[in-house]
């Protein structure tokens, strides 16, 4: 199933939250996106960060399919060939930790959302008149909520959601939804190694669930 670049905008602005994993083992993988799914999320990112990253994702999304409305996206893509790859494999949008235009080429002529990562005002407008569909601030442990507030009001109406560093706690949350930004991406500090080790799912859903609550008190 393909997921228009519209749908998939709405369903991260609805939860507010995506996962960002990775892993090599594919029942580990699995077992992640389906502990995410009952939490909550309905956008989730697996990361092009292991040698074996194709293959799994291409098995997740296999799995994913089971959920109807799942949206399954890639990260850590860092050039125009990896790009086609995956959307070739049925990536239903692009994320990467840099600017690259080429990028921005190929997701276009395949109709697939492109989220660059940027780290300055000029490549934030430069993804903008590129066509990001969303921009990712990364590292957004080192830019921080106070960035995103800055820019804002230089460039209105950007769909930001920054990655890397963002914590499922109150006080860290609403430092960036009350900085402007529409959704949070959120990896090891949801995916502790504990969990991972001890394969406790339950939890995992739970932590989800409480950080999606966490994220509708606050914006309303």
């Amino acid at each position: 199933m393909k997921f228009s670049i519209p749908t998939v905008i709405t369903s991260m602005k609805e939860t507010g939250m995506i996962p960002v994993f990775y892993h090599a083992d594919i029942d580990i993988a699995k077992s992640v996106v389906d502990a995410a799914y009952a939490g909550g999320v309905r956008v989730f990112e697996f990361t092009n960060r292991g040698g074996n990253a194709y293959d799994v994702f291409t098995q997740l999304l296999t799995h994913a399919s089971q959920y109807s409305d799942l949206i399954m996206g890639i990260g850590t893509v860092l050039d125009a060939d990896t790009t086609k790859r995956f959307i070739d494999a049925g990536a239903h949008f692009i994320v990467s930790p840099i600017l690259r235009p080429e990028m921005a080429t190929v997701c276009k002529a395949h109709d697939i959302a492109w989220m660059p990562g940027c780290a300055t005002l000029t490549e934030i407008v430069n993804a903008r008149d590129l066509g990001a569909a969303v921009i990712k601030v990364f590292p957004g442990s080192v830019l921080g909520p106070g960035f995103v507030s800055a820019i804002m009001p230089v460039v209105p109406g950007l769909q930001i959601i920054p990655t890397g560093g963002v914590e499922p706690t109150e006080q860290n949350l609403k430092a960036w939804f009350n900085a402007g930004v529409m959704c949070v991406g959120m990896g090891s500090q949801l995916f502790t190694k504990d969990i991972i080790a001890n394969k406790n799912w339950s939890l995992l859903t739970q932590k989800v669930g409480e950080t999606l609550e966490i994220i509708r008190r606050i914006r309303n």
